[in-house]
């Protein structure tokens, strides 16, 4: 069956599902395969479940006209996203980089919200079955869509931005993350550009961050014409913002420099970084003609979920979780901001990055050494990668400590335990910090 056929059957069932226990009444099952599991095994019980049909690649399960027999699930899922996208005619976002990607998503889509009827990806299925399934979720209602697009190796995003393709686009910075999978920095910008490549040959615009030298070059080299530049120093930048307050809240101004006028507004995130991500949001609600006050209301309505740049405040501490993930660039930042913040103790508990290939030991000691510099009155070390370095620092000064595991960590916390602090909770996804957060 041609993409075609099977788009006319999604125009009757235009609700996707690829998991049993979530079938949706009238849907198409896609039988998707994963590292355990061939979801062709499932077809009948999704049908049975009440699925109309069942997209599928192994004849051996063909039991009937509700059978789809496609090559490849996979690709039968991207190219009918692909078809989608072609019929629509709203402008859709598309972001990636290499930290802040979810947040200045969920930003972006909290200041159009205030205007538009949005769609945005949900969490962050920004993967090669997330972003179609992002796709296939917009309908006629929708005005504008931000797709996020994430990527562990090169060639990713060029796929992603075939299928979300793009009208417009973001990428948020360039850092270490995923090294192993890239090839390091230079890949990463590789991998990361494609996003430029794709709105250069379609001619869309780009929103790019004018004080961040690495997107500069980026762009410049690719001779983008459409470009809209947002920040904080660069006078072509079409909104400019600064920091009035980091306590550990943000509060900004931000100015559009066609009008002229300058606008106060508070925000419910922590972290200096943030702001970059701010003013990108910003930037795109001046650019589809948003009010200030629409503007403002968005940034200020936001508020983080998931663990990213979230505030919460316990009995005796004040806690930053921060561990849904982490790479070299964003714990540096992170521990760079906390250092700063006006607050009378501050711990940083940070746990092992993960997917850092050859580069592991040398980007580990380098943040154990960001947090010796930092003005803290502890840094606590969780993972085996950082105890590897633990003998870099035994003559250092106290308040320093090392784990192997974070139950390890638990026992040590329940014995000695931390109060009257502000404390940086941050590691990759894998560590699973949050077993930390109860003992504050």
């Amino acid at each position: 069956m041609t993409t075609k056929d099977i788009y006319q059957l999604y125009i009757q069932h235009p609700v996707i599902s690829t998991d049993t226990r979530k079938i949706a009444a009238g849907s198409l099952f896609f039988a998707l395969k994963g590292d355990k599991f061939d979801a062709n095994t499932f077809a009948e019980r999704a049908l049975a479940a009440g699925a109309a049909y069942a997209i599928i690649d192994n004849p051996a399960y063909q039991l009937g006209d509700e059978y789809i027999l496609v090559d490849d699930v996979l690709v039968a899922l991207q190219d009918l996203a692909r078809y989608h996208r072609k019929q629509l005619t709203i402008p859709v976002i598309g972001l990636t980089g290499t930290n802040g990607k979810t947040t200045t998503k969920e930003l972006i889509n909290a200041v159009l919200s205030q205007k538009f009827k949005t769609l945005a990806t949900q969490g962050n299925l920004n993967n090669h079955i997330g972003v179609p399934l992002t796709i296939l979720s917009i309908n006629r209602t929708h005005e504008i869509a931000v797709i996020e697009m994430g990527a562990n190796h090169q060639k990713e995003i060029a796929l992603l931005s075939s299928i979300a393709q793009p009208s417009h686009g973001l990428i948020t910075n360039i850092g270490k993350a995923h090294l192993e999978g890239f090839g390091g920095v230079e890949g990463i910008k590789i991998g990361k550009g494609e996003l430029y490549d794709f709105l250069k040959a379609d001619e869309g615009v780009v929103f790019v961050n004018g004080d961040d030298k690495v997107l500069m070059d980026m762009q410049k080299a690719r001779s983008l014409s459409k470009v809209v530049l947002y920040g904080t120093v660069n006078k072509d930048n079409k909104v400019i913002g600064k920091l009035t307050e980091n306590s550990p809240l943000l509060a900004l101004e931000w100015t559009n420099k066609l009008s002229g006028e300058s606008y106060p507004v508070k925000t419910r995130l922590t972290g200096a970084y943030n702001l970059d991500n701010i003013l990108a949001a910003i930037c795109i609600g001046v650019y589809f003609e948003l009010t200030a006050d629409e503007i403002n209301a968005g940034i200020t309505g936001y508020q983080p979920q998931n663990n990213r740049s979230q505030i919460k405040q316990t009995e005796t501490n004040t806690l930053i979780c921060d561990y849904y993930n982490a790479n070299p660039s964003s714990m540096q930042v992170a521990i760079e901001n906390v250092g700063k913040l006006q607050a009378e103790r501050k711990v940083l508990i940070l746990g092992d990055m993960f997917e850092l290939g050859d580069e592991s030991a040398e980007e580990h000691a380098g943040i154990i050494q960001k947090a010796l510099d930092a003005d803290v009155a502890e840094r606590i070390f969780i993972g085996k990668e950082f105890v590897k370095q633990e003998s870099r620092v035994k003559n250092q000064e106290s308040g320093i400590k090392f784990y192997n595991t974070v139950e390890e960590a638990v026992e040590a916390l329940k014995a000695e335990p931390i109060k009257h602090s502000t404390v940086l909770i941050k590691g990759s996804r894998g560590m699973a910090l949050e077993r930390l957060v109860d003992l504050f």
